[in-house]
């Protein structure tokens, strides 16, 4: 059996300030819940296809084949349960540039009731920090009571997005879940994956979660999915539409900058040690000494 520790966030006092339950409200029956969903997901390269400027040290995403992140395709679907079990609403949203809508009618095609494409020149080149800051300013604008993310994108891998924009909104976030256990008014408790087993976390909403692929299987979209997200409207959003600060998107906003990037040389000058165990071993010591290593 997996070992599990519960935990509850709200013997924590979070100081909510910027918003509480804004859309947590029952139907007009009284039976039912309405809970806004925001997904963000990230449209990265094709990992054989990677390309990257030499001038900016940034990935080079025009006229590059590109799919969803994969683990935001895990977000996707986990939205798309909760709106099933307790009511709502599920928004994507994604930054990038105008090719990313792809990204978005495809999650529109999986079961996705709107979309919001944040594109700007001035969002080019963000760091971490500038990205969470850009979708933090969309969010704010859409006022959600759970945001999912992918744990990490297969681009960057820094894991880092999601939690900075739950610092930025002033919410709770848990990251690495594997399973949502229960949403109701007011609260979710969900399990987080950890290495010997895992936690049992409720926490208040509004919240953010990332999710690990254990979570769930993407579901494959319908025809009629399909056909909805050709004629869907995306909304697409500048950094004047969000009220953005100049000064904290894009590459002028990033504290952090990449010195240099550069796929490793292959090497040739490889060799294979035979023979039994003990023969390898001594062979090893040896070419290592000749080295100067040991």
């Amino acid at each position: 059996m997996s070992n599990f520790t519960q935990i509850n966030l709200k013997a924590y006092n979070i100081d909510l300030n910027i918003w509480r339950y804004p859309h947590f409200l029952l139907n007009k029956d009284q039976k039912e819940s309405f809970v806004e969903i925001v997904i963000c997901i990230k449209q990265v390269p094709d990992t054989a296809e990677v390309r990257i400027n030499p001038e900016t040290n940034t990935l080079i995403r025009d006229g590059v084949p590109s799919i969803i992140n994969p683990y935001d395709m895990h977000a996707i679907e986990a939205g798309l349960q909760i709106k099933e079990k307790a009511g709502g609403k599920v928004t994507v949203i994604t930054m990038g540039p105008p090719q990313a809508e792809t990204a978005l009618r495809d999650a529109i095609a999986m079961g996705a009731d709107d979309a919001v494409l944040l594109t700007d020149r001035a969002f080019a080149g963000a760091d971490t920090w500038a990205t969470s800051y850009t979708l933090f300013k969309a969010i704010e604008k859409i006022r959600a009571d759970i945001i999912i993310c992918g744990k990490q994108a297969i681009d960057g891998d820094t894991a880092q997005v999601g939690p900075e924009t739950a610092e930025f909104l002033n919410i709770p976030h848990i990251s690495y879940v594997r399973k949502i256990e229960e949403v109701k008014p007011g609260s979710i408790r969900v399990q987080r994956l950890m290495d010997g087993g895992y936690d049992v976390v409720e926490s208040s909403v509004p919240v953010l979660l990332t999710v690990v692929k254990e979570i769930n299987l993407p579901r494959l979209p319908s025809l009629k999915g399909k056909m909805n997200a050709k004629k869907a409207e995306i909304k697409k959003w500048t950094s004047a539409d969000i009220g953005a600060d100049e000064n904290n998107i894009g590459l002028k906003g990033s504290p952090t900058q990449v010195k240099n990037i550069f796929a490793p040389q292959a090497k040739k000058d490889r060799k294979v040690l035979e023979g039994t165990v003990e023969q390898q071993i001594e062979a090893l010591i040896s070419e290592l000494r000749s080295l100067k290593c040991v």
